[in-house]
């Protein structure tokens, strides 16, 4: 998708929590540190091609700290989690605020959703190997994509309330097939030859939208 470096922001507190404090700051600096350096190197060598010691290195901190953090390198891609959930919390209340359409903020959300597996076909794939063949990821995975849909759900709500959406479908099963929509569309791009990731997000969502939206709410082009 992109070549620029890559930027994220991990949520350290939630609503009515308090500020961490230094210590808890650097620990999470840390972290974060060891995930970017991380997922660098996944972009550019694959998954599998990168070590513990390349990652330890790229980040400049030690074995030890690394396993202080995570208890493998399969661990790392966890934080993609909290970057997700993240993404969709900032969907949701964007919803909440009424300034935009729930079309305009669920097509914006599709791409941001894929931009961390979209940096390369080859740590798309990894992250699909990896969601496969580990079961602490895969049920890691799964208590995301839980909670990802119940955040959607809240925003298709808000949708069916303005009219945008229909309302023969439950809100529960719209938000799956969104889900479903995303992974389908990297996995298939991940394992053809170099394309154009953004272009089919966009064909994808546009398909989704004209099956959830009422007749009325239209498909913007």
């Amino acid at each position: 998708m992109t070549d620029s470096p890559m930027t994220y922001s991990l949520r350290t507190t939630g609503e009515g929590q308090a500020s961490p404090g230094r210590r808890e700051r650097r620990r999470l600096q840390t972290r974060e540190r060891i995930f970017r350096a991380a997922m660098q190197l996944f972009a550019v060598r694959g998954f599998f091609a990168t070590t513990v010691e390349d990652i330890t290195e790229a980040a400049d901190v030690g074995k030890g700290t690394f396993f202080n953090y995570f208890p493998s390198k399969e661990h790392v891609l966890t934080v993609l989690h909290e970057i997700q959930l993240g993404k969709v919390s900032g969907a949701l209340e964007q919803a909440s605020a009424g300034k935009h359409s729930v079309q305009e903020i669920l097509h914006q959300l599709a791409r941001r959703v894929v931009e961390e597996p979209g940096r390369s076909q080859p740590l798309a794939r990894g992250l699909i190997a990896t969601l496969l063949s580990n079961d602490v990821v895969r049920d890691a995975m799964g208590g995301t994509m839980m909670r990802g849909r119940d955040l959607l759900a809240k925003i298709l709500a808000i949708g069916r309330k303005r009219g945008e959406i229909r309302t023969d479908i439950s809100l529960e099963e719209m938000a799956g097939a969104f889900q479903q929509c995303l992974l389908g569309t990297v996995l298939i791009w991940s394992i053809r030859p170099q394309d154009n990731l953004k272009k089919h997000v966009d064909v994808a969502f546009k398909i989704f939208w004209s099956g959830a939206s009422t007749p009325t709410s239209g498909v913007k082009r």
